[in-house]
C-alpha cells in the first residue's frame, strides 16, 4: 500500500521547494511541541493532586510498560497501512481521547489521573514518532542533514509558546487544569488538518532514495548490533544512563514543586512557566552555544556540558533544596539534553552505517529510553523509601552525582572510539595513530 494517498490537488511547482516544506514540517512539529505542553504541566499537577509525589516511581513504571507495547503496535501499523493514513488515525484518536478525559476529569477520580499521565506520555512518543516517519519518508539524506536543524527549532518554539499559552490560560481566564485537554485537543484537530493539507499539496511525497526508517530497521534487532559492537555499546550505555538519572531530577523536582504549590492551579501554572522557560534555555542553547562549543571545543566538550552542569546544579540542590535550585537543576537535565546534548549525540552517529545507526537508534530511543527511565523509577523507589528514609529526596543527589561521575567516564571513553573511527574515514594516519595511542 502506497505511504502518500493519492490526491489530484497539488501546489504550483515553484511553491514545493525545501524551503516551503520545511516551513511547514516546522510549523507541524511547532504544533506537536505546543499540544504537548498543554497536557504536561497538567498531567503532574493532577497526579500530584490525586496521589502526590510519592506515586510517581510507579505511575513511570507503567508508563514504560505501556510505552512499550503501545510502540510494537505503532510500528506494525505503520508497516502495514502507510504513514500517512496512520498519522491522521492517530490524530482524530488522541482528540477524541483527550474530550473523553476531559470529561471524565469531573469525577476526580485517581485512577483517572494515573491514565491520563500515562496516556500524555504514549501522546508525546507517538506523534514525535509519527512527525519523524514522515519527515525521514519525504527528506533525502542530504536535506535531513540541511534542514532538520530548521525544522527541530519549530518544536523548541513550540515549548517556550506552549508552556506561555498553558500558564496564560491558567492564569487570566477561568479556564481551569483539566480544560488544557481541550485547548490540546484543538491543536491536535490543527495538526490533523496541517497533515491532510501536506499530502493532498503533494510536500509529503519523496523526493528520492532515503535510507529506512527506523520502524522498519527495528526489524532486525537493534539491541544485538549494539551488544556486539564496542562502539554502541558505549554511545547506548552513555545515553541511557542519562535517561535513568533523569527520573531522579524530576522526582526531586516535583517534590519540591508540590511543597511550593499546594493549590491545584497555581501549581499548574508554575510548572507551566517553567516549562516554557526550559523552552526558551534550549533554543538560546542551541542558537548561541551549540555551535561555538561544537565547533571550536569538539563533540566531547559538547556531550560533557550536560552531565557536569548537572553533578554543580544537583550539588547547589542537596545545599539549598527549595524551588529555584529544583528548577536550575531540572533545567540542566532537561534543558540541556534538548539542545545542545542532542546535537552532541548526533554527532556520535557519523561513523556508523546507516543501516546500523537506524537499528542502533531506534532501539535506544523507542525502547531504550523507557527501560531506564523504569530502572531509574525502581531506583527511587529503593532508596528514598528504604536506604534513605526520612531525607530521600535530597539524598537521592547523591545517587545522581555518582551517576553524573559514571557518565563523564563513559564519554571521555566513547570519544577516543570516536576519535579512532573518524580518522580513519578522513584517511589521515597520522591523527589515526595519534587516537590510537590515546586510547
Amino acid at each position: 500500500m502506497s505511504d502518500n494517498l493519492q490526491r489530484s490537488s497539488k501546489l504550483p511547482g515553484f511553491l514545493q521547494g525545501p524551503l516551503l516544506r520545511s516551513f511547514v514540517f516546522s510549523l507541524d512539529f511547532f504544533l506537536i511541541i505546543t499540544a504537548l505542553y498543554q497536557l504536561k504541566p497538567a498531567t503532574r499537577s493532577l497526579l500530584i493532586e490525586a496521589l502526590g509525589a510519592d506515586s510517581l516511581p510507579y505511575v513511570w513504571i507503567g508508563s514504560a510498560i505501556a510505552l512499550l507495547i503501545t510502540i510494537a503496535v505503532y510500528r506494525k501499523m505503520l508497516i502495514h497501512f502507510g504513514r500517512v493514513r496512520v498519522v491522521l488515525a492517530s490524530c482524530l484518536f488522541f482528540a477524541g481521547a483527550l474530550v473523553v478525559f476531559r470529561l471524565l476529569a469531573t469525577t476526580h477520580a485517581a485512577w483517572v489521573a494515573v491514565a491520563f499521565y500515562i496516556f500524555v506520555d504514549i501522546f508525546g512518543v507517538v506523534l514525535a514518532e509519527q512527525f519523524w516517519s514522515l519527515a525521514d519518508g519525504t527528506y533525502r539524506s542530504e536535506e535531513g542533514l540541511h534542514w532538520y536543524g530548521f525544522v527541530g527549532t519549530g518544536g523548541l518554539l513550540g515549548g517556550v509558546a506552549g508552556g506561555l499559552l498553558a500558564a496564560a490560560l491558567i492564569h487570566y481566564t477561568p479556564l481551569q487544569t483539566p480544560d488544557l485537554m481541550l485547548v490540546a485537543a484543538a491543536l491536535v484537530g490543527l495538526i490533523f488538518a496541517l497533515t491532510w493539507a501536506m499530502e493532498r499539496w503533494g510536500l509529503l511525497e519523496r523526493t528520492g532514495e532515503t535510507e529506512p526508517h527506523p520502524a522498519v530497521a527495528m526489524n532486525a534487532g537493534g539491541w544485538r548490533l549494539i551488544a556486539g559492537s564496542r562502539y554502541l555499546l558505549l554511545i547506548a550505555g552513555a545515553l541511557l544512563l542519562a535517561q535513568a538519572i533523569s527520573p531522579l531530577v524530576e522526582y526531586q523536582f516535583l517534590h519540591i514543586i508540590e511543597a511550593t504549590y499546594p493549590e491545584r492551579e497555581a501549581r499548574t501554572a508554575a510548572l507551566s512557566l517553567f516549562f516554557s522557560i526550559m523552552g526558551g534555555v534550549s533554543v538560546a542553547v542551541n542558537l548561541v552555544l551549540t555551535p561555538l562549543i561544537l565547533n571550536y571545543m569538539g563533540v566531547l566538550s559538547g556531550l560533557l556540558v550536560q552531565p557536569l552542569a548537572l553533578a554543580i546544579s544537583t550539588g547547589g540542590f542537596m545545599l539549598h533544596p527549595t524551588l529555584i535550585p529544583a528548577a536550575i537543576m531540572k533545567i540542566c537535565d532537561r534543558g540541556l539534553s534538548y539542545s545542545i546534548n542532542r546535537a552532541a549525540k548526533e554527532l556520535l552517529y557519523i561513523p556508523v552505517e546507516p543501516m546500523e545507526m537506524y537499528q542502533a537508534k531506534a532501539w535506544i530511543d523507542m525502547f531504550g529510553y523507557r527501560l531506564f527511565k523504569a530502572l531509574g523509577a525502581l531506583i527511587i523507589i529503593g532508596v528514598s523509601q528504604w536506604a534513605l528514609a526520612g531525607n530521600g529526596v535530597v539524598n537521592l543527589g547523591w545517587i545522581v552525582l555518582l551517576g553524573c561521575g559514571l557518565w563523564a567516564w563513559m564519554l571521555v571513553t566513547l570519544n577516543r572510539e570516536y576519535q579512532v573511527l573518524t580518522c580513519r574515514e578522513k584517511y589521515d594516519p597520522g591523527a589515526c595513530e595519534s587516537a590510537k595511542a590515546r586510547s
